[in-house]
């Protein structure tokens, strides 16, 4: 059997846990707390320190998938998480909310972030919530990259949809890895 790692990370709430819970063929390990802080008003439950969860493919493959925590705070498992943990992954799934008020600043922020502790696997941006808000647009994210200098695809989801995470997780699995 051969094993393959994925890293899904972003701000609070953008589904992270949900996605792996989606596909996950075990129930998930989570780190899940109640929130005490802001955090309280979009949902009760905050990731504190990591989601894990696997599924085998049809072509008898295991994929493990890590989610990290959204808040700042949890920074050092982040650090850990794609570093340490994950440094043999496959790739990374930036999933962003976009009903959040300033979803290019969190584009910014997490890319700068996770690619400067791992530059050379390959990025997925998956938006989450564009039933809740529509814009920005495909083209404005992928605009952003453009002036970031990144090159990554962009994909809008459900992360409760479990084809949709599959197709992910696909797209990472089929790219073949920039070094």
């Amino acid at each position: 059997m051969i094993d393959h790692k994925i890293i899904f990370f972003g701000p609070v709430g953008a589904g992270k846990s949900t996605a792996i819970r989606s596909v996950s063929d075990i129930d998930c390990i989570n780190t899940d707390v109640n929130t005490s802080d802001s955090t309280s008003k979009r949902k009760q439950t905050t990731t504190v320190a990591m989601d894990y969860g696997y599924f085998t493919s049809s072509f008898n493959q295991r994929i493990h998938l890590y989610g990290t925590p959204g808040q700042e705070r949890f920074r050092f498992m982040w650090e850990m998480i794609t570093t340490d943990l994950a440094a043999d992954s496959c790739g990374l799934i930036l999933l962003l909310d976009n009903s959040r008020n300033y979803p290019r600043q969190d584009l910014e922020t997490y890319i700068q972030l996770f690619r400067n502790l791992n530059s050379s696997k390959q990025l997925i941006i998956a938006v989450t919530c564009s039933d809740l808000k529509a814009s920005p647009v495909a083209a404005d994210y992928q605009g952003w990259l453009i002036e970031m200098e990144i090159e990554a695809p962009v994909y809008f989801i459900d992360a409760r949809d479990q084809q949709d995470v599959l197709f992910l997780v696909d797209e990472l699995l089929n790219t073949p890895a920039t070094t």
